[in-house]
């Protein structure tokens, strides 16, 4: 049984995987229209040069037969543009779902970078599958296009419902992130230059015996104590008595008379 935040990666996951295949298959799809605008173009010149009642009839139409380019002037240049266009911008959206150069995204186009959601992203997926799917396309480039377009609208709702956290959440570096932030927030103390030539002051003692008393408190500082704190991992060691160099041994501990 997972907890409810292993549920949500799996499914932010989950809609990134699809969005990278929808991607990809628009990506393919638009170099198989790219090439049969092309071979349409071709068809049209030699039939100029071969038949010019064939030629008549197929400029006698809004677009040349069988392709997506528009019969008007350059017509050809900006069909082959807006796909070359259309494949670039394929390419940054699955470098962004694999979150890949971050420093990049981040600097130069932020809306795809980390500190975004996935709003951004969806609704420039819708954009390039209006774009798309507003043309004739064969049934490749219809699907592909379609399937981008809905990955888009679902990205759309993902970011409205976590918004800018929503990468963070499917990060696989989150796990690790999660698992520091159980940790307690290490302490810093300011310390003067009193306190770190001669050790902690007064006040310091004080409020660390409280801490310790109310931290162990029933067990008090005896043998029940230290066993309590060794089940907890603190060690109490008893320092070991010595005498300064230049002080002689007690006559006691030797058998002389004092």
């Amino acid at each position: 049984m997972l907890p409810p935040r292993g549920y949500i990666f799996i499914g932010l996951n989950l809609a990134r995987v699809l969005s990278i295949i929808a991607c990809l298959l628009v990506f393919a799809s638009s170099f198989v229209t790219m090439v049969h605008d092309v071979e349409a173009v071709n068809t049209l010149l030699q039939a100029e040069k071969s038949n010019a009642t064939v030629a008549a009839s197929l400029l006698d139409c809004d677009y040349i037969a069988k392709s997506t380019v528009p019969n008007q002037p350059a017509g050809e240049f900006w069909a082959v543009l807006n796909r070359l266009l259309i494949i670039f911008q394929i390419i940054a959206l699955i470098l962004s779902e694999f979150g890949w150069p971050e420093a990049f995204f981040a600097r130069f186009f932020p809306v795809l970078g980390p500190d975004f959601g996935l709003g951004p992203l969806g609704v420039m997926q819708c954009l390039i599958g209006a774009a798309i799917l507003s043309h004739h396309v064969d049934d490749f480039a219809l699907v592909s296009a379609f399937f981008l377009f809905s990955l888009g609208c679902l990205n759309i709702l993902l970011g409205l419902i976590f918004r800018e956290k929503a990468k963070a959440k499917r990060s696989v570096t989150s796990w690790r992130d999660h698992a520091k932030s159980v940790l307690p927030p290490p302490v810093h103390r300011a310390t003067s230059s009193a306190s770190t030539l001669y050790g902690p002051t007064l006040s310091e003692k004080k409020s660390f015996g409280s801490r310790l008393s109310v931290r162990f408190a029933g067990y008090g500082f005896g043998r029940q104590g230290e066993k309590e704190a060794g089940k907890k991992g603190f060690l109490i060691s008893k320092p070991v008595e010595a005498l300064p160099r230049y002080a002689g041994p007690n006559r006691a501990s030797v058998g002389l008379p004092v």
